[in-house]
């Protein structure tokens, strides 16, 4: 009797230990044959780390190709402290090249992460400076690949194109506005540490860096050259506050040229204040169109059927009093009898007048709706304001309102997309 249960134990233990072996092949099957990617990855992810390699931001072009935004590929300063061997001597050579205190550098050489981007400081660094650092051959000191904006026409279009910060994000312009476009995905190099950061002896990864793509814009670059040139010399001539000047192609409203002064180098754009840096003038500022508002006004009487612009006469005394307000013509004495084509050509004030009166206040001001006054065009820079449809509360009388089209009141322009 006493054997017999002596052997039914065995054989529950025998059976428990069958149990566990399978099991813990099962377990073995399930982690080699099923589960091993995702396990890989997290080890490859703990031992792993990356020598960051910066994308080229896509490039800005004209209409004909012609590179108004480029790249300039310059190296930067990594340091891996846990690879750092002699950390004092590390410290005093790098803050020699670099021209900084020991005290500042320590604080990159013995800093307690991973990896360490010496920032400012050895940022796109040049290439005498890279070659110092270079020939050092210090462990745990690197230099990585990182990528420059340059704008070769320097001031060119500079409010269009905006200006991107140290780590190459958009801050103004077109920069910002397709910034997600023209942003790349960085790559890198990957290299095996253990826990406390030596290096292990494995092979490096490379994962190349994926480019931002370029931008063509409906600018020519030719025109726009011309544009810079004639705003310089009116800047020379008479000194104004500012100046601004766009052109247009009147069949689809696309952007050949756009400017404005004071302008700035985007190469550059620490040197220059806020206010410079932020007003694009072609879309952000208010002027006051004058006479060429006058067309408006015209065409819309003529759409109306009110007028036949050669056969229909206005007499033209010299100015016309409007709720006590006297509206001169620009010729003493006026333009006497004029057919209203000759209105139009002698830009004649009291002839506008009339036609204003005709028109009405509301089917006058539906024509200015239709024309597309006190609507955002949807040009994409970031800034634009909105346009001024004249306030009768602030400008009065129909009549002035009328009249004001071509006397001073202030109205944004009317663009399209770049």
């Amino acid at each position: 009797m006493f054997f017999k249960k002596i052997d039914a134990r065995i054989k529950v233990i025998f059976l428990i230990i069958v149990i566990l072996f399978i099991f813990i092949i099962a377990r073995v099957f399930y982690i080699q044959m099923i589960d091993y990617s995702k396990l890989s990855r997290l080890a490859n992810d703990l031992w792993s780390r990356n020598l960051p390699i910066e994308a080229d931001r896509g490039l800005i072009l004209d209409r004909n190709g012609v590179v108004l935004a480029d790249n300039l590929t310059t190296t930067s300063l990594v340091l891996i402290p846990n690879q750092i061997q002699d950390k004092d001597t590390t410290t005093k050579e790098l803050a020699k090249i670099l021209n900084v205190t020991e005290e500042e550098m320590a604080k990159h050489v013995n800093k307690k992460t991973s990896i360490e981007r010496v920032h400012p400081e050895g940022r796109r660094l040049s290439y005498e400076v890279a070659d110092q650092i270079a020939e050092l051959n210090l462990p745990g000191v690197y230099l990585v690949k990182e990528a420059k904006r340059y704008y070769p026409y320097g001031n060119l279009l500079s409010h269009v194109l905006g200006y991107v910060g140290i780590d190459n994000q958009g801050l103004s312009g077109l920069e910002l506005q397709y910034d997600e476009y023209l942003t790349g995905e960085a790559g890198a190099i990957k290299y095996y540490s253990d826990a406390k950061g030596n290096k292990l002896d494995l092979s490096e990864v490379y994962v190349e860096p994926q480019d931002g793509m370029n931008l063509q814009l409906t600018i020519d670059y030719k025109i726009q050259i011309s544009l810079e040139r004639e705003l310089d010399n009116v800047v020379s001539m008479f000194n104004p506050d500012m100046a601004l000047a766009v052109v247009i192609d009147p069949n689809n409203g696309e952007i050949l040229g756009m400017s404005s002064r004071p302008n700035f180098d985007p190469n550059n754009y620490q040197n220059y204040t806020t206010e410079t840096l932020s007003r694009n003038l072609p879309i952000w500022a208010s002027y006051e169109p004058g006479s060429t508002f006058k067309i408006m006004t015209f065409a819309s009487a003529l759409e109306e059927n009110l007028i036949d612009m050669e056969k229909d006469h206005f007499y033209d005394s010299g100015s016309v009093t409007i709720s006590g307000s006297r509206i001169g013509c620009w010729k003493a004495g006026g333009h006497g009898d004029q057919t209203f084509l000759q209105v139009l050509e002698n830009s004649c004030n009291p002839g506008f007048v009339k036609l204003g009166q005709m028109l009405g206040k509301e089917k006058l001001f539906s024509y200015l709706e239709k024309f597309g006054f006190g609507e955002k065009t949807g040009i994409d820079l970031n800034g634009e304001g909105k346009g001024i449809i004249f306030p009768l509360d602030q400008v009065g009388e129909l009549e002035l309102v009328t009249t004001a089209f071509g006397q001073g009141v202030s109205v944004t322009p009317i663009q399209q997309v770049v």
